[in-house]
């Protein structure tokens, strides 16, 4: 197998597949598409759309999110699920504003230091808004690289550190890269490399923080061919997309569509005859009914129904759930997650405090 045909085939197929998505093809700004990371997290992207749109209407910017209030921050998350990751967005829009002057910081380790930002967000983001070569794992990611070129499936829990060195093993060189190879060793990959392309990075950051402002055409801005390729039209951005992309539509985790899928002839795993397929599930599935889970989401949802700045009453709560000893672990883990405040009397409300 030849990771060249391979690349080429995929390429093709993003560029004819992708969905549309309002944070891809340069039509949002780094923030924006760190915004979308964030929300998509566990969530489907199809969910995160509507929400993301909002948001972005109502926050464009770090500065913007940094002055709401937390009773805003969570009534616009609405049903996204796990809504500390919210108040966490917020945290980080604060240290954005306050430390970068509202702009997002274009390198590896500034990114996982900001609050909230973990190893596949800050290189997501680096990869989709920046354009820089390094190597995005994810779930679906995994999964089809380990199918494709290991004839396996991915054991699912934190990536291994072979699943790590594949990841920037078949990433695909860029432009720029391969120009100066005679000049530097690119074989180091993985975190490091976003500190070796300072200068790349700077360029590319006004780029993209600019380039979403300017309205261009779809096939432009899915094919340029010029000299100056914009962040998200690089090969490694684009093969890091179009691997994740491939997984989430195509090389699902239980049912996969190989018939459909344009890396079949070069599939190890399907030459071998799909071995295991779906005995190794990247995550357990949980169940939701009746969990805690689903009582902190009727609280919230309770309370991003009313009136701005009203509270529901104790008698309120009450009838939100029948299990009242759980109801009252939950209302307390809300309370200490920062996501609501009990009031005097049983009373509970969003945060008044920004």
């Amino acid at each position: 197998m030849h990771a060249h045909d391979v690349h080429a085939t995929l390429k093709q197929w993003w560029l004819n597949n992708a969905r549309e998505l309002p944070w891809r093809f340069g039509h949002t700004s780094p923030w924006g598409v760190l915004v979308s990371e964030v929300m998509s997290q566990q969530t489907q992207m199809s969910r995160v759309v509507p929400y993301w749109q909002m948001w972005m209407q109502q926050w464009p910017d770090p500065q913007s999110l940094s002055q709401a209030t937390a009773a805003e921050i969570l009534t616009a998350w609405g049903k996204l699920g796990y809504p500390r990751r919210a108040l966490r967005l917020q945290e980080c829009a604060r240290v954005i504003t306050q430390d970068y002057h509202g702009i997002l910081p274009t390198t590896y380790d500034e990114l996982v230091a900001l609050p909230g930002i973990g190893d596949y967000t800050a290189s997501a983001v680096l990869s989709f808004a920046f354009g820089v070569r390094i190597a995005v794992v994810d779930t679906n990611i995994r999964r089809v690289l380990s199918r494709v070129f290991l004839a396996q499936e991915s054991l699912g829990g934190s990536a291994t550190k072979q699943e790590r060195q594949l990841a920037s093993n078949v990433l695909p060189h860029d432009i720029n890269q391969v120009q100066h190879a005679a000049c530097a060793n690119h074989t180091e990959q993985s975190h490091h490399t976003a500190k070796s392309y300072r200068t790349e990075q700077t360029s590319n950051t006004t780029q993209a923080n600019h380039a979403y402002q300017s309205e261009q055409p779809e096939q432009t801005q899915r094919t340029q061919s010029s000299d100056h390729i914009a962040p998200w039209n690089k090969p490694s951005a684009i093969w890091n997309q179009a691997v994740m992309e491939l997984g989430a539509t195509v090389c699902t985790a239980k049912a996969p569509q190989c018939e459909q899928c344009p890396l079949q002839k070069y599939c190890a795993f399907y030459a071998a005859g799909l071995p295991g397929l779906g005995q190794q599930r990247t995550r357990p599935r949980q169940k939701f009914k009746g969990t805690d889970r689903q009582v902190r989401g009727i609280v919230l949802d309770a309370l991003r129904k009313l009136p701005q700045g009203s509270v529901l009453t104790r008698l309120q709560v009450e009838q939100l759930w029948e299990n009242q000893t759980q109801l009252s672990e939950c209302i307390a883990s809300l309370d200490n997650d920062g996501l609501i405040e009990i009031l005097p009397q049983g009373d509970i409300s969003f945060p008044s405090a920004q």
